[in-house]
């Protein structure tokens, strides 16, 4: 790994927030915006951002609460954040804008020609789904464990190369409302990748890790495949 760096970003709206920049050494193919789960730039995003830079990938993880909560002390959200009284006052416009800034700020380090994708856990991950009909000039989105209501009716526009993953035993989201929201995005036009980790809970890929080391790697995997597909050469 070349580079990682706490950022304070600059969204569209002027709103500062925090983020976390890591860089690989050469020139990295692609880059990731990480969008966290509920808990905002927690230090388990500052370490994905570093894993993907370890991959090859130069990755800028986002905090979701600048214009509620401000840029925290220390750059992350500790276990005391109080994400409850903030994640309703999120919006996909703040979100969208807030994913633009970390676009420019990986194309700025490594060339405006680099393909960018999404990968987000949770809340991000339905954020990150919800791109695939965007058209904020991503390559490809890749999402944890998502709720399909989130992304809405972007479904019918989805048109990138998808990536879901999905907990066989999400308690939060049905898996079969997964698989129909993969359905309905292929009748869109989107090619999507929607691997099934049976018997694995709702996070298992950040929280629960250590039981469920097999499907990570394999998870880990289809993520690196989106990057890899979207590549420049």
């Amino acid at each position: 790994m070349a580079a990682r760096e706490s950022l304070t970003l600059t969204s569209a709206d002027g709103t500062p927030f925090a983020a976390a920049y890591a860089a690989p050494e050469g020139t990295p193919g692609a880059g990731v915006v990480v969008l966290p789960d509920i808990r905002g730039l927690h230090p388990y995003y500052v370490a994905l951002a570093e894993r993907f830079a370890e991959a090859g990938v130069a990755a800028v993880a986002v905090d979701w609460f600048g214009r509620t909560a401000g840029v925290p002390d220390g750059g992350t959200r500790g276990e005391d954040f109080d994400w409850q009284a903030h994640i309703p006052q999120t919006t996909a416009d703040g979100i969208d804008a807030d994913i633009v800034s970390a676009m420019a700020a990986l194309r700025e380090r490594h060339g405006a020609d680099l393909p960018v994708v999404t990968v987000g856990f949770c809340f991000g991950g339905s954020h990150s789904w919800r791109q695939s009909g965007g058209d904020l000039g991503l390559a490809g989105c890749a999402g944890f464990y998502g709720r399909p209501s989130l992304v809405g009716d972007a479904a019918d526009r989805a048109h990138l190369p998808t990536v879901m993953l999905i907990a066989g035993a999400d308690q939060a989201t049905p898996v079969e409302d997964q698989l129909a929201l993969a359905e309905r995005m292929r009748d869109a036009g989107a090619d999507v990748d929607a691997p099934v980790y049976d018997g694995a809970p709702h996070s298992f890929f950040d929280r629960a890790y250590g039981d469920w080391s097999e499907a990570c790697q394999d998870a880990w995997a289809h993520v690196l495949a989106l990057t890899d597909r979207v590549a420049r050469r």
